[in-house]
């Protein structure tokens, strides 16, 4: 992949950029960073768009996901991300707040740094669903308070769907509230088959993001059922993580290590990440 056209600079360019890759001929590809080097190295690499992972984000900072615990890890790493030559979605688990106002608070923070959308979830630390009403009134406040800010609504109606009696229907339920309450796509991780993925991409003119998982996708499949979206989630922090372990323990075993060396980044490479977007 060579390197993508830069992002807009300008607002409403930006968002229209954003809104215009999740109806194009091809599936965005949605690769998710965790920090600033994460996001430099992807955005190098030429994908035109990059997500965070709540995961990565919570975890590198020693906090637990899903937690509400990192809205000031997210909003800083969103504001060196929004820098970079690239457009920026940025996971915010459930709102970091149950009062709508808090969270449309948010929105127009993020939406003023330059992030060109959100990810928000209902999904609860308890492994209940937000009260699909609440839900609907946090998803309204971010579309009152940042309206050209591409909203991606998701559900864990099959994430945690061992208390919530028929997955699939509680899905197309919450999904169509969602977008009648503004939002611009949906997420529905886990979702468990082809047959799945495509009623669901039936049941709306909104875009679907799936969430991709080894051994079960490929890109080209999810174009064939109608995706619009495709997100790594924490895969690419938890493939780092065993990456480096994995070269850490081969060295201590005396194992070959010119394989996994290969392609990886010099220290210069690497530093010259820190200088991929203009502090001033």
């Amino acid at each position: 992949m060579s390197a993508a056209t830069p992002a807009p600079t300008d607002p409403a360019a930006r968002y229209a950029a954003f809104r215009a890759l999740h109806h194009a001929d091809r599936p965005l590809m949605l690769p998710n960073a965790w920090d600033h080097a994460s996001a430099a190295a992807l955005a190098a690499r030429g994908f035109a768009a990059i997500g965070t992972t709540s995961l990565g984000v919570a975890v590198a900072g020693g906090k637990p996901d899903a937690a509400g615990a990192t809205r000031d890890e997210t909003v800083a790493l969103a504001r060196g991300l929004a820098k970079l030559p690239v457009l920026v979605t940025v996971d915010i688990e459930g709102g970091f707040s149950t009062d709508p106002d808090s969270v449309g608070a948010l929105a127009a923070e993020l939406s003023a740094a330059g992030i060109a959308g959100l990810n928000i979830e209902d999904g609860r630390p308890d492994g209940s669903l937000t009260d699909l009403a609440r839900q609907v009134d946090l998803i309204a406040a971010i579309k009152a308070a940042a309206p050209a800010m591409f909203v991606n609504a998701r559900t864990d109606a099959y994430w945690l769907s061992g208390a919530h009696g028929d997955p699939l229907a509680e899905t197309l339920h919450r999904t169509a509230a969602f977008v009648e309450a503004g939002a611009d796509g949906l997420f529905v991780p886990s979702l468990p088959d082809d047959e799945t993925i495509a009623a669901v991409v039936k049941s709306t003119d909104a875009p679907l993001n799936v969430l991709y998982a080894q051994g079960r996708h490929t890109y080209a499949r999810l174009a064939e059922l109608g995706v619009a979206r495709i997100s790594c989630g924490s895969l690419l922090f938890r493939a780092a993580l065993h990456s480096a372990v994995e070269l850490a323990a081969a060295i201590v075993a005396g194992t070959d290590t010119s394989g996994a060396g290969s392609g990886v980044p010099s220290y210069a490479e690497a530093l010259g990440l820190a200088d991929a977007f203009d502090e001033a």
